[in-house]
């Protein structure tokens, strides 16, 4: 039997530390700093007298009776949370973490906040924004992601596809727009370094033969990509529909109208299991709605 005076804290912090596998984390999502965590955890472990987690230089696992621990002893705490909420009758406000790339959030999903607060005004969101693919993946409720490869689980969403069109800013458009493909060999042509072949894919999409780019730059972003295209970089193959109110206000004008097809989509990926949020619900559906609507 546990005594009565274990930590309702120290509990807390072994049963979020034993989901997401970082003190770092539990931290963050607990507003605590990571050492009032470690230690949390440690006067858990004494009272036990037992080994909960195996601390390694960078991370943390469960040890076996750890495992065991968290099977029994989350049930518990979550029955509490639910009596605790049964029994508050102030409006609480909720909170749901969601991490995106950091185009996706400008272009598409900050918009679309507006009707997200009025709908749901007791439901703070927490946003993380991802630079590029090589950034370290947020430990959120719910993550948008683009990738190439056809994702099926039950926990992940299809969102839209992506495809690509060259594009460059008026100034440049009217010095090229007569000179045919012949004019992608005059100017620097701008792509994501995710995709580096990009341009010669499209090239031999279009029949382009002898395709010999002047010059290829290869930016780490899409949000770089779009602004050197619009800075009068060069010619950049810009994603649709995510920068699609680039072209509705002449910001970016397409230089050619075919476009390049790609396995690249937008998927809705939920990272938390918990039955009793469902909050995290509602933020899937509204997106989910959102963007359907959108693309109809």
């Amino acid at each position: 039997m546990i005594p009565l005076h274990t930590s309702m804290r120290g509990l807390r912090c072994f049963c979020v530390a034993a989901e997401c596998l970082s003190f770092k984390e539990t931290a963050k999502k607990l507003y605590l700093t990571p050492s009032a965590v470690s230690h949390q955890i440690k006067q858990l472990e004494e009272t036990l007298n037992q080994q909960l987690f195996i601390r390694q230089t960078r991370s943390i696992a469960l040890t076996e009776v750890g495992s065991r621990f968290y099977q029994a002893i989350e049930p518990v705490m979550q029955q509490l949370v639910n009596t605790v909420s049964e029994f508050n009758q102030s409006d609480r406000m909720l909170e749901v973490s969601i991490s995106m790339p950091e185009f996706f959030a400008s272009e598409l999903f900050m918009p679309k906040l507006i009707g997200w607060s009025s709908k749901y005004p007791n439901i703070n969101l927490k946003l993380e924004t991802i630079k590029s693919r090589t950034d370290a993946i947020k430990h959120t409720d719910v993550s948008i992601m683009l990738s190439g490869k056809q994702q099926t689980t039950d926990d992940i969403y299809d969102l839209f596809p992506i495809t690509y069109i060259p594009a460059c800013n008026p100034q440049i458009h009217s010095e090229l727009a007569s000179q045919g493909f012949n004019a992608l060999t005059k100017v620097p042509l701008i792509l994501h370094k995710a995709r580096p072949y990009a341009w010669h894919q499209w090239a031999e999409s279009v029949g382009f033969d002898g395709f010999q780019p002047k010059q290829i730059i290869q930016l780490d972003s899409m949000f770089s990509v779009a602004r050197a295209a619009e800075q009068g970089l060069g010619v950049a193959l810009i994603p649709l529909p995510i920068s699609q109110a680039w072209f509705d206000n002449k910001t970016l004008i397409p230089l050619f109208s075919h476009p390049l097809f790609s396995h690249d989509r937008y998927y809705l990926v939920r990272h938390t299991n918990e039955q009793q949020r469902p909050e995290v619900q509602l933020l899937i559906d509204w997106i989910l709605k959102s963007f359907h609507d959108e693309s109809h």
